[in-house]
């Protein structure tokens, strides 16, 4: 499989973690989403993903598949184990809920294209989308901790969802605009469990083939 990806894309990084937690070889093809003006505008990849946007996963056979949830849903459907649905249809609704707080609420109004829309089109400053940023992450989290269990390891239990692969990204873009996380006692302690995890590690954006330092 081919996977491509930006390293600080959280929506590309929640599919890496699902890949390194079912232990599938895959290949990283770097989409750098600044340089030369976005390589995912580029038309190339627009045949491959029409969203302009990463991850886009190549499966073995050719098929494409876009949208990190879709892409997570279905590694769960055909490499069941470890389980990130459970099997129960009613948790099952509640991690779907729970993930979709960080990847339908709050991520598409905060990643990068958002962001330079309101900058450099609407003509607002770089403190204005700081603080637009950490508005709408803090409203999402603080329904996120509203959505899961308040004990266990993990979201939902000690058992990982793919709430946690949507969480922990999302709290790696809070640290990075700044937001103030103290208040947030039950997510740092879950964003602790997950990141003591050597899958975790291997998927953050730190450990990506593309990282950029500095």
């Amino acid at each position: 499989m081919k996977l491509y990806t930006y390293w600080r894309s959280s929506a590309a990084y929640r599919v890496r973690i699902a890949l390194e937690l079912k232990g599938l070889a895959y290949k990283s093809i770097p989409i750098h989403l600044v340089r030369n003006g976005g390589e995912q505008l580029r038309a190339s990849y627009r045949a491959l993903n029409p969203s302009a946007a990463v991850p886009a996963l190549e499966l073995t056979g050719g098929a494409i598949l876009t949208q990190s949830l879709a892409i997570i849903e279905y590694l769960d459907e055909v490499h069941p184990e470890p389980r990130l649905l459970p099997r129960d249809p009613l948790l099952r609704a509640r991690v779907r809920a729970a993930a979709q707080v960080i990847a339908c609420d709050v991520h598409p109004i905060n990643n990068l294209r958002v962001a330079q829309y309101v900058k450099g089109i609407l003509g607002h400053s770089q403190d204005d989308v700081v603080s637009w940023m950490r508005h709408w992450m803090r409203e999402g989290f603080d329904a996120y901790v509203r959505l899961i269990d308040q004990s266990g390891q993990f979201s939902f239990g000690d058992s990982l969802t793919m709430a946690d692969l949507c969480l922990i990204p999302q709290l790696y873009n809070a640290r990075r605009w700044g937001l103030e996380l103290a208040p947030f006692e039950r997510l740092n302690a879950i964003d602790a469990a997950c990141r003591a995890i050597p899958e975790f590690v291997r998927a953050s954006p730190e450990e990506q083939q593309d990282a950029e330092r500095g």
